[in-house]
């Protein structure tokens, strides 16, 4: 267990199943804005199920997100109340070693590459976003990286910064899985991504919200990445059909992704070589702790 840092797993939906707000385009924002002890119950219930590492719920809390949404002179409170309930849960759970991953986002929206914004109209919003969580965090990670540009805007702005640096990229996932689809969601290949990022120096590169499966073909690049490797899957069917601006109800989840299914292939990617594991979307406390109890066995 020592050997492997136990994320947390996928805020947004498990506070949309927690909630009594109506779903809205800002997601897990509005739960922080108008629900914040939900978040705050929810760290903490991925802390006691075992994860040492917390992300801050701001992943939909970006300038470009709440520009749109009419919602902008709420950015500071937005993030000001993420960092409160996350150290208020680690308070609660009195578990010692916790840290807080700050957040660097798809700005504009999810899985959607063709709709970012230039690498320097990027980079400046990263690092506003850097100035307004650096107080609260150890790690910084620039997570569902959809293209290229994005991760290297992202990386950039994290590396300016004096925390660790981890860069999670979000793959192709939705049609058979083959080793001629190890690409990220923009096309580009995974391959010509990891050079390119190494570049930076980052201290982790891992996938994420993708499919479990989609992660496991684009592994053999990972391994010989020469980088410290992680990753943490989704447990949706399908993300085709969201669009930005959309609400995100319209996703469904897996029925066959149970804790222990999912706990398999975590412990699969440690047993080649991932050093960081934890769950996207979908992936609940009750999928954390089943890693952490299979962790425990095996390590």
């Amino acid at each position: 267990m020592s050997k492997v840092t136990l994320l947390d797993g996928g805020m947004g939906q498990e506070l949309l199943s927690r909630s009594s707000r109506e779903v809205t385009p800002m997601w897990s924002a509005d739960v922080m804005l108008n629900e914040p002890d939900l978040v705050r119950d929810l760290h903490r219930d991925f802390i006691l199920a075992g994860a040492r590492v917390i992300t801050l719920n701001t992943y939909t809390a970006t300038v470009s997100r709440l520009t749109r949404e009419g919602y902008i002179d709420q950015l500071e409170n937005l993030h000001n109340s993420a960092m409160q309930a996350a150290q208020d849960a680690i308070n609660m759970a009195e578990i010692d070693h916790v840290k807080i991953a700050a957040c660097l986002p798809p700005l504009v929206a999810s899985y959607r590459p063709e709709v970012s914004l230039t690498f320097s109209e990027s980079l400046r919003e990263y690092r506003k976003l850097m100035d307004l969580q650096s107080a609260a965090s150890d790690i910084v990670i620039c997570e569902t990286m959809s293209s290229i540009t994005e991760a290297l805007a992202a990386c950039t702005a994290a590396k300016e910064s004096d925390k660790l640096v981890w860069v999670a990229l979000s793959v192709q996932d939705t049609s058979s899985i083959t080793s001629d689809s190890r690409r990220l969601r923009s096309g580009e290949l995974l391959s010509d991504a990891l050079d390119a990022i190494k570049q930076l120096q980052p201290d982790a590169v891992l996938l994420n919200c993708s499919k479990p499966e989609a992660i496991d073909a684009c592994w053999p690049l990972m391994q010989i990445s020469g980088l410290q490797v992680g990753a943490y899957a989704n447990g949706f069917t399908c993300v085709e059909t969201l669009y930005p601006g959309d609400t995100v109800e319209h996703l469904r989840s897996r029925k066959d992704l149970s804790p222990q299914k999912y706990a398999e292939h975590a412990i699969n990617w440690v047993n080649r070589g991932a050093s960081i594991v934890g769950g996207c979307c979908e992936i609940g406390p009750q999928h954390i702790r089943r890693i952490h109890e299979a962790l425990c066995d095996e390590h």
